[in-house]
């Protein structure tokens, strides 16, 4: 059974949103996928996914999208936030403002870019997209 959890931080001038969890790649590599949501009063709010890998994963390939397959083949392609350089090299962040209000509340298919067309996939329960779905709705300056 996997477990997210969502939390709100409020420093002054931030309220962050987050849900996190360690979920396992078809490697048997575990990841820390956060799905965080940064809102800053009259500003434009911001929804990324940052993907770190423990020790043994492998090195990400920057700036290519993350691909997102739904569990009936839809795809989508979510934009590389570090465009040239991460501050390690097994993270990775992920624009998903747009996206996550289409994705359908059932598990998914992460697919990381790897140089080489080669993809790390990442298995994604239905539990967690309904933790990113909370972390969406969360607040009222949305």
């Amino acid at each position: 059974m996997v477990l997210a959890t969502v939390k709100q931080l409020e420093v002054p001038g931030e309220i962050l949103h987050r849900s996190q969890t360690k979920l396992d790649d078809q490697s048997g590599n575990v990841w820390q996928v956060v799905l965080f949501k940064q809102v800053y009063p009259g500003q434009v709010v911001s929804v990324n996914l940052r993907l770190v890998g423990f020790p043994g994963a492998a090195e990400l390939f920057h700036p290519q999208p993350l691909t997102i397959t739904t569990a009936t083949g839809k795809i989508f392609n979510a934009a590389d936030v570090f465009l040239e350089e991460a501050p390690a090299p097994t993270i990775a962040q992920y624009d998903l403002k747009d996206i996550l209000p289409k994705l359908p509340t059932e598990p998914l298919l992460l697919g990381i870019p790897l140089p080489g067309d080669r993809f790390i996939n990442i298995s994604v329960p239905k539990s967690v997209v309904q933790e990113w779905q909370k972390v969406l709705n969360a607040g009222t300056n949305t």
